[in-house]
């Protein structure tokens, strides 16, 4: 069964830091790439970043950029992101989602999806 399990969200003051995991199961991630979005309630999801299948190639987010870094231990079979100088509007549900090979900058490019993790950044 293909699943995928995000973890590491919580609550964080404006500025601080957090990890979130993606870890895949049911499937290997050596050959798929492996998105993060993000939704708040009544909003669209939202890309954040992605990782193409090898770690070769990384896209963000404008407003992402110099704060987020993605990366995967294929050999964990998990893509991590990385958030540092957390901002209240950081504040959503982020997700992982895989699809094959290469980034695609639309949520419906995806195949199988997390759950989600709820990330609060407030003082």
């Amino acid at each position: 069964q293909v699943q995928l399990v995000e973890s590491g969200g919580g609550l964080v003051q404006p500025g601080g830091s957090l990890r979130l995991s993606c870890v895949a199961s049911g499937f290997t991630l050596d050959y798929y790439a492996i998105g993060w979005f993000r939704q708040d309630p009544g909003k669209e999801r939202q890309g954040v970043s992605c990782i193409n299948y090898s770690g070769g190639s990384t896209y963000y987010v404008d407003s992402m950029k110099g704060r987020f870094t993605i990366s995967r231990d294929n050999a964990e079979n998990t893509v991590y992101l990385q958030m540092n100088s957390l901002k209240p509007e950081d504040t959503a549900v982020y997700y992982c989602a895989t699809r094959p090979i290469d980034c695609s900058d639309s949520a419906g490019g995806y195949n199988y999806w997390g759950q989600g993790t709820q990330v609060t950044v407030s003082s």
